[in-house]
């Protein structure tokens, strides 16, 4: 259903290498990119996250109530998403707890403030 989703970033650079490393963890990776926007995800066929500088050349700025979940695969794997973020610069948004018997999650800010959800869910 999701072909992909985009976040915009001021520095693409900066912002890729956060990326890069950080979604490693979950075997994603930068599939395709042009100059300013770059793709990621785990094959070329399923859903990815890009990550561009805006088309209009305007500042990037982030949308309230946006965020991107990215799956951990477990409590364990959210868990090693959520440090990982933190210790690549990202500000913490909600440590990562069993808010519902069926999802355990944790939240960053990433280098550019997108906020960016670490979840596992299990059927209720």
């Amino acid at each position: 259903m999701l072909a992909y989703s985009v976040i915009g970033a001021q520095d693409l650079d900066r912002c890729c290498a956060f990326y890069d490393s950080l979604l490693e963890l979950v075997d994603g990776k930068q599939l395709m990119g042009l100059d300013r926007i770059k793709f990621y995800g785990t094959d070329a066929g399923g859903a990815m996250l890009a990550i561009c500088t805006p088309a209009d050349g305007q500042s990037q700025s982030c949308g309230n109530g946006q965020m991107i979940a990215i799956p951990g695969g477990s409590t364990e794997g959210v868990d090693a998403l959520y440090n990982k973020a933190l210790q690549l610069g990202a500000s913490d948004a909600g440590a990562p707890v069993q808010a519902l018997p069926f999802f355990y999650g944790g939240y960053v800010r990433d280098l550019e403030g997108n906020k960016i959800g670490f979840v596992h869910l299990t059927p209720a």
